[in-house]
């Protein structure tokens, strides 16, 4: 029998049902009722890992302290858990093919003939219990990735099959979430998606025992009785996931139909106490009943995907709660600045977060942004390459080095003060190369990072290659603007502030991946709090 407990949640009809939010809010409530649990996301697309995809493609690329680049739902793991997770809650199909064909190329085989079945199935069974086998859980909840049916997701439906067998009776259970659409024309909701979608599961050897039905409208009793017979469910095991204003409702939803109930049952789990969600509940009152709004624009080239910065705009709610008041952000597009925008846009606003990015498209229209609200005394507030590009327009625009700029947009620039790092000179891999996961941090005494962080020493997560150039630091500290965090290793600049300014901070690290619902980050809270300062102040 095994020690842990092991949780499987599938996908069908389409994606983006909210999988990762489904499994996350699951873990909330067991999580609240005493029991340890974490969250894996098993990818089925052939990369490697998410670092090299654009964010059009997949969303935002999320780090976790030891340096993993990830699937964007290992945010949502964090900030309903406050739990971190790691290199092994992220498991790709690339990376799964790399490793076997790498043990194949050891002749850890012994000459076999490598397939599908066993080496892949056996690989990926074992990246699945590695949590489990650490001791640290009670219950590992496994999100798989696209939908059943896929042919790049068979062989995870197929090891799930293998696992469910080999860990015998409540060691396993399958969540498969569905559609249950409305056809607004018939003026009814439709079932035959989701029995569709059942039945090709149980082609392929495994039988759902709880259905988590995505809809728009309330299912009725008759309903849940016609899917509980045909998609072969006890009546109990049926849960509606009705639309909600806000995912961080869907902890209390789940509750409310009693899924966590109905998991602790299939498992033979104790269920002798309520989720405690009193904290949980708290944010909530203040997320929803705010006492003032405040506007502020996110200056990026990713700005129509609004999952390419899904961990900043969460930090907003987050920090928005603490602070008691809405965070609308308004989305700038970096590549089309023109001082029409900067006086009808930007001038209006109650704070500007110019967001990281890689490449050269639209990092004129960052600095002249940067430039508006250093002049203007708009709080500021600029993660990676909006550091990078803060440090490019002091150099500039006050230090009148008018060629200042990074080596990664003008490699032959005479004056780079932004530049490569001198071990990441000779790279030629893209993926997982960069400076990554989490570096630690000392904060000038009296700097305003400080009070904000209220300590001197912290550590944050990294994705970047280009740096401060430390040869610039003097000239540029002389002219006012500070560099009031360094690693204490390396020496490198990591946060640069202005004094003059009421709040004018580049970090070169990402804040956002560290903000929780249980902790909001505290960059966050602060720069929305001078936000509302300066609102108030106007």
């Amino acid at each position: 029998m095994a020690d842990t407990k092991y949780i499987f949640v599938t996908g069908g009809v389409t994606s983006s049902l909210g999988k990762g939010i489904i499994a996350a809010s699951l873990a909330k409530l067991l999580q609240a009722r005493g029991y340890k649990t974490t969250i894996q996301k098993l990818d089925p697309y052939i990369n490697v890992d998410p670092g090299t995809l654009n964010p059009y493609e997949h969303g935002e690329c999320y780090v976790t302290d030891d340096g993993a680049e990830t699937d964007l739902d290992l945010g949502h793991y964090e900030r309903f858990l406050n739990v971190n997770t790691s290199q092994a809650n992220n498991v790709t199909t690339g990376r799964i093919y790399q490793s076997v064909i790498e043990k194949e190329r050891k002749g850890e085989f012994l000459g076999k003939t490598v397939q599908v079945v066993p080496h892949i199935t056996n690989e990926i069974k074992e990246r699945i219990q590695v949590l489990g086998k650490s001791g640290e859980y009670d219950i590992v909840i496994t999100e798989i990735g696209g939908t059943v049916g896929d042919i790049e997701s068979l062989p995870y439906i197929e090891s799930v099959r293998q696992l469910m067998w080999e860990l015998g009776d409540n060691n396993g259970l399958v969540i498969h979430l569905t559609l249950v659409p409305y056809l607004s024309a018939a003026g009814e909701l439709k079932t035959k998606p989701t029995q569709h979608s059942v039945k090709t599961l149980m082609e392929s050897g495994i039988k759902a025992d709880i259905l988590v039905c995505r809809t728009e409208h309330e299912l009725s009793d008759d309903l849940r009785e016609k899917l509980a017979l045909f998609c072969n469910v006890k009546r109990e095991a049926v849960i509606q996931s009705i639309d909600a204003s806000t995912i961080y409702d869907v902890p209390n939803m789940m509750l409310d139909e009693g899924l966590d109930k109905v998991v602790l049952k299939k498992l033979a789990l104790k269920d002798d106490s309520q989720p405690d969600l009193s904290r949980w509940n708290q944010f909530l009152n203040r997320h929803k009943n705010p006492q003032d709004e405040v506007h502020i624009g996110l200056v990026g080239k990713y700005v129509e995907l609004q999952d390419s910065y899904k961990s900043i705009l969460e930090a907003f709610i987050h920090a928005g709660a603490e602070n008691e008041v809405k965070v609308k952000v308004e989305y700038i597009h970096s590549e089309y600045i023109d001082e029409d925008v900067l006086q009808n846009k930007i001038s209006k606003l109650d704070g500007v977060l110019v967001a990281p990015g890689f490449g050269e498209r639209g990092i004129e229209g960052k600095i002249e942004v940067i430039k508006y609200a250093r002049e203007y005394n708009i709080p500021f507030l600029g993660i990676c390459l909006g550091m990078q590009m803060a440090v490019i327009e002091f150099a500039r625009n006050v230090l009148n080095i008018k060629d200042a700029n990074s080596t990664e947009m003008n490699p032959d620039t005479a004056n780079p003060v932004i530049d490569l790092m001198e071990e990441q000179k000779d790279i030629t891999h893209m993926g997982g190369t960069m400076r990554l996961g989490a570096w630690d941090c000392n904060l000038a005494e009296g700097s305003l990072v400080s009070s904000v962080y209220g300590a001197n020493k912290i550590s944050e997560r990294h994705r970047h290659r280009y740096e401060f150039n430390d040869n610039y630091k003097e000239q540029i500290e002389a002219a006012g603007l500070k560099a009031t965090g360094l690693n204490p290793e390396t020496g490198l600049v990591e946060v640069v502030e202005l004094p003059s300014h009421p709040w004018f901070v580049g970090v070169q690290y990402h804040p956002e991946y560290k903000s929780t619902v249980a902790n909001p980050h505290p960059l966050f809270v602060g720069f929305v709090k001078s936000a509302l300062a300066y609102k108030q102040n106007k």
